[in-house]
């Protein structure tokens, strides 16, 4: 192949999307985050919302569920996966690793390392049980830790009913700011700073930080990841060359709901929501 055509087959990589899956609304924020670090990058997403939350489901439901959501995206001829869903991150993400050619980014490690680097000593993680119950966090900032030279100690709380609120709209009601003292009271004077473990608790930002003290910094998974991926492309010689990316969206039931809570995460309207069945 001569030096015109190898140019031409690397501007082609580069047009190609990036596909980014989530078990609902949730890994949008990850898709704000790239809109906003990565504006020239097309984005195919999509979420499960047949199946959403992930985090209540088995280790083996996972699994499938997020092997079937990258076989989809791998058929748009994708150059990166994002799997912005965290229980996918901590359950899926070897065998997705295994399974594909194209580099597989979950949302946790560059979580973990922007809370050890920004930690004083100790850290709050809240998240589904699945992924709680996977200890991804814990060993993840444990490496980190170590690595680093830090003194840092961990504590995590289920939160399982905050995927539904925000899946719901109820962000900031009396029921929702119930709901967040009572999962989070034991936090407030125990850490410093607090893992959002789930790409849809941001949206609860404000009843978080009510129930754990303003003192407490919050971290999300979304800047962090999208910064990653920007080192993804940058050293693949990936990164986009077209002026301005497109999106385009697909779920697996519920397109309507989809679109009227999904404008709260991108804060613009979202067009067309493709409906589709996995097999």
């Amino acid at each position: 192949m001569g030096g015109r055509d190898r140019s031409r087959t690397r501007t082609s990589m580069r047009d190609k999307p990036i596909g980014v899956f989530d078990s609902g609304v949730g890994g949008l924020t990850v898709v704000c985050a790239v809109q906003k670090i990565l504006p020239r990058e097309s984005i195919i997403y999509f979420g499960d919302t047949a199946h959403v939350p992930y985090g209540t489901k088995s280790k083996q439901a996972i699994k499938k569920f997020s092997l079937h959501n990258a076989r989809f995206l791998v058929k748009f001829n994708i150059k990166l996966l994002i799997v912005a869903c965290n229980s996918s991150s901590a359950l899926a993400l070897p065998e997705l690793e295994k399974r594909f050619s194209i580099p597989v980014l979950g949302v946790i490690e560059p979580t973990a390392e922007k809370a050890v680097k920004i930690c004083k000593k100790k850290i709050g993680v809240i998240a589904t049980p699945a992924t709680i119950e996977s200890g991804i966090y814990q060993r993840t900032i444990r490496k980190i830790n170590k690595r680093q030279n830090k003194s840092i100690k961990v504590f995590t709380q289920e939160c399982p009913l905050f995927v539904p609120l925000a899946e719901e709209g109820w962000l900031e009601n009396k029921i929702s700011e119930q709901i967040a003292r009572r999962y989070l009271s034991f936090l407030r004077d125990k850490i410093d700073s607090l893992i959002l473990g789930c790409t849809h608790y941001p949206l609860l930002k404000k009843i978080i930080k009510k129930a754990v003290g303003k003192r407490v910094i919050l971290i999300d998974s979304a800047t962090e990841t999208a910064k990653a991926a920007r080192e993804i492309l940058k050293e693949r010689n990936l990164l986009a060359l077209s002026k301005k990316g497109r999106i385009r969206f697909y779920v697996s039931d519920s397109p309507q709901r989809f679109k009227k809570l999904g404008k709260k995460f991108l804060k613009k309207s979202i067009g067309r929501v493709e409906c589709i069945k996995l097999e």
